[in-house]
């Protein structure tokens, strides 16, 4: 597998991603993908060894340090490649595009997703809200997470 940069040629698949591992809910179309590339945010994707797109990651930073931001847009794998530590590499490429600006980091993630949610809490998130029926048209809950920044989880070891 190999992570590279999301292009304006991904957004097909990206899209038909959507459309598969969020059907109950409201999938991402090829236009928001392609809206937040030209936004000039963080997107990547984990392509296979025939370059085939089995999973995409998007971060968007707001702000520069000691104030910046960070908030994971999404995260996906292709349903028949999960569990092979794809969704890990995308989630840890976005982590180091955040810390290299010591971004505090936020996600939305279900509040029944607790492979996705442990995920997270192995790489420092914790949860610090309750979104009640953020997912539509479902009404599922999310967690809102929160990462602390590089200095923050630095300052946390030396004391």
């Amino acid at each position: 597998m190999r992570l590279g940069t999301l292009l304006r040629k991904d957004v097909p698949r990206c899209a038909e991603l959507e459309r598969e591992l969020f059907a109950g809910e409201d999938p991402w179309t090829a236009r928001m993908f392609v809206s937040e590339i030209d936004a000039g945010h963080f997107y990547i994707g984990a392509f296979d060894e025939d370059e085939h797109l089995v999973g995409y990651a998007g971060l968007a930073v707001i702000g520069a340090p000691p104030n910046a931001e960070a908030e994971v847009h999404t995260i996906a794998v292709d349903a028949k490649r999960q569990g092979e530590g794809i969704g890990k590499a995308l989630l840890r490429e976005l982590l180091a595009r955040a810390d290299a600006v010591d971004a505090v980091t936020f996600l939305e993630v279900r509040t029944d997703n607790e492979s996705a949610k442990g995920l997270y809490a192995a790489h420092d998130f914790e949860v610090v809200g309750l979104r009640k029926r953020y997912y539509q048209p479902s009404g599922a809950d999310a967690h809102t997470m929160r990462r602390p920044s590089l200095t923050e989880r630095e300052g946390k070891k030396t004391s």
